[in-house]
């Protein structure tokens, strides 16, 4: 399935690459290429300024408020062109994907000349406060309050599984501000900030030592009045915004790093002698045909687009391609382990450190290291949960686009 690019979004192409050509380290991207660990630093210090420097960072966003005004081409073209060198595209991913495009939408002018600029210069860090201990999937039951005393909302409660809060300076929030409204209709999305006295940040350390989830305790904290995103009570609308963003994927680049699996997987099995089992070779073909589908359908969207139609179809294309990618990924990462055999577990003879993706989170507290492939298996595990349970988007799938009748309520709801 090809797409046909304009002449114009070739040029840009040519000057994205350029770009790169010019700006990442020399040798990145070829065979055998590492940085010493004071050079990987230094990098990721330097490299988001030089990404805001080149008008990279929310490219699509308009020209008023910082991007570049891309056309839709144009933004796929320059996902294509970093996904291919694999070179950093975010400053830091819950602004620029998650927050940014919903104050984009949602915000006051006011809102947009104080947080927009600095979430393109990379200065301001964001995590995502929605998950509640009893409101994962069923984000509307939550109970975290959000009073307003003068000019300043007071926040108690409780957020949890929230990912990069010790590093955050601000979350955006969820927040229960009319408790007798429908559940549904009294929540507000407030912009917190992190440093205060009021917020309290515990890591919840994983199975292989890292600890980027964590529990964030709000005790009087505050926020100015002015933070609300898109009103008072017209939270879950916003969040809405939010989610879709979180649950889409770039067009023609989301399916490369499955790809890339999948080739390790092969070399492994051919290196190992693994792929003269035929179940063996089954499971690889199943995973090279599902991350195909992943593959074409994303330019299936694209192309509808293009075309500015609606293909009514593609609504059961969205809702579900966060359940297929996520159990795809779990199965394939059960399929590395069969491969490997035991030797994925050990980080000294397993899979080459410098090769496996999910790399960076083989660091885990001492004793407890894991190898890069067990860490990307525990992570894949978690990948059917995040963003909305595959449970949850079945039943998306079955009422809104199926017609099926809803789910029943438990008792008392």
């Amino acid at each position: 399935m090809m797409l046909s690019y304009t002449p114009e979004a070739e040029t840009f192409r040519a000057e994205v690459r350029a770009w790169l050509e010019a700006n990442l380290p020399i040798g990145w991207g070829t065979e055998g290429f590492e940085m010493t660990p004071e050079a990987r630093k230094t990098f990721n210090n330097d490299w988001p300024a030089k990404l805001y420097g080149g008008g990279w960072i929310c490219a699509a966003w308009p020209k008023e408020y910082g991007g570049r005004g891309l056309d839709i081409l144009q933004n796929v073209v320059l996902s294509e062109e970093f996904a291919r060198l694999k070179a950093p595209l975010r400053a830091d991913f819950f602004g620029d994907t998650l927050v940014g495009p919903t104050i984009l939408q949602w915000g006051t002018e006011e809102q947009k000349q104080e947080f927009l600029p600095k979430i393109l210069k990379g200065q301001m860090r964001w995590c995502q406060g929605f998950s509640e201990p009893n409101s994962g999937s069923d984000l509307a039951s939550l109970k975290c309050s959000a009073v307003l005393d003068g000019d300043e909302w007071i926040i108690n409660g409780q957020k949890v599984w929230t990912t990069q809060a010790q590093h955050a300076d601000y979350v955006f929030l969820l927040a229960r501000t009319d408790p007798v409204a429908a559940k549904h209709k009294g929540i507000s999305y407030l912009l917190v900030p992190m440093h205060q006295s009021g917020v309290e940040v515990r890591p919840i350390t994983q199975p292989d030592g890292t600890a980027e989830f964590n529990e964030v305790f709000f005790d009087n904290a505050r926020c100015p009045k002015d933070n609300v995103v898109g009103g008072v009570n017209n939270g879950w609308a916003v969040t809405n915004t939010t989610l879709a963003h979180e649950r889409g994927s770039s067009a023609t680049t989301g399916y490369r790093r499955f790809e890339d699996e999948y080739n390790l997987m092969v070399d492994a099995a051919k290196d190992n002698g693994a792929i003269e089992d035929p179940m063996i070779r089954q499971r690889l073909m199943q995973y090279f045909t599902k991350w195909q589908i992943l593959r074409i359908n994303g330019m299936r969207a694209l192309s509808t687009s293009l075309m500015g139609k609606k293909d009514p179809s593609m609504a059961a294309i969205g809702a579900s391609n966060k359940m297929f990618w996520s159990e795809m990924h779990r199965d394939a990462l059960e399929l590395a382990l069969d491969i490997f055999g035991a030797r994925s577990m050990l980080t000294d003879v397993g899979p080459p450190k410098g090769t496996w993706p999910a790399v960076a989170r083989i660091s885990g507290r001492p004793g407890y290291t894991t190898s890069p492939m067990v860490s990307a298996f525990f992570f894949s595990r978690s990948e059917t949960i995040w963003g909305g349970t595959a449970e949850i988007q079945r039943n998306i799938v079955g009422e809104r686009v199926l017609g099926l009748p809803k789910e029943p309520k438990a008792p008392g709801e």
